[in-house]
């Protein structure tokens, strides 16, 4: 077993801080510290409980996502509204009529692909700006809290979005060696 390192200046004048004052509040640390300096125990045979870890929260299993349903929709975007061209155009060229009348068209046509093969639906049912209580064992993967976040539920705070959740997704079967890469082929007019 190596020797534990030497701690350095800051760390010790931190430590006294907090060592004093965990002297000061906590009578069994205090009793031990004193019975250490007069020889009594030694420092790893003291009788002062061991200070407990803070539990770590287990991270979760991450599991890959296949690609393909994702390129999927984004071929689907891109047949319908043209999804692709617009974000990858220049738009900062372009009047704010004329990118206007482009969000109508992309607009559109991912509004349709959405409905055509999505169904969706709201995380939460009350109207944005309501007031809402979330209790112990909400759901942390579909409400985000934010602001000034402290302690422990119940939370009240104001619904600032309702979310959004899929409820049923339909895509398209693919043909076998279908390349969902090829988001929108090349066009070549003969």
């Amino acid at each position: 077993m190596s020797e534990p390192a030497v701690p350095g200046f800051f760390v010790r004048f931190f430590l006294a801080f907090g060592v004093y004052f965990r002297f000061l509040f906590n009578k069994e640390f205090a009793g031990a510290v004193l019975r250490i300096g007069k020889g009594e125990i030694t420092a790893s045979a003291s009788e002062t409980p061991p200070i407990e870890a803070r539990p770590q929260a287990v991270a979760p299993m991450l599991k890959e996502a296949p690609p393909d349903s994702a390129l999927q929709l984004l071929g689907l975007l891109q047949q319908e509204g043209r999804f692709i061209d617009f974000i990858e155009e220049d738009v900062a060229r372009f009047s704010d009529a004329d990118i206007g009348a482009a969000v109508r068209v992309v607009h559109e046509g991912c509004r349709k692909v959405l409905h055509d093969h999505m169904m969706t639906g709201p995380v939460r049912e009350e109207q944005e700006g309501a007031r809402v209580t979330l209790h112990a064992g909400f759901d942390a993967s579909a409400i985000r809290l934010t602001g000034k976040v402290v302690g422990q539920p119940p939370f009240s705070g104001t619904l600032v979005h309702r979310g959004w959740r899929v409820n049923n997704i339909t895509l398209p079967k693919l043909a076998e060696g279908h390349d969902v890469k090829v988001l929108a082929p090349a066009e070549i007019e003969l």
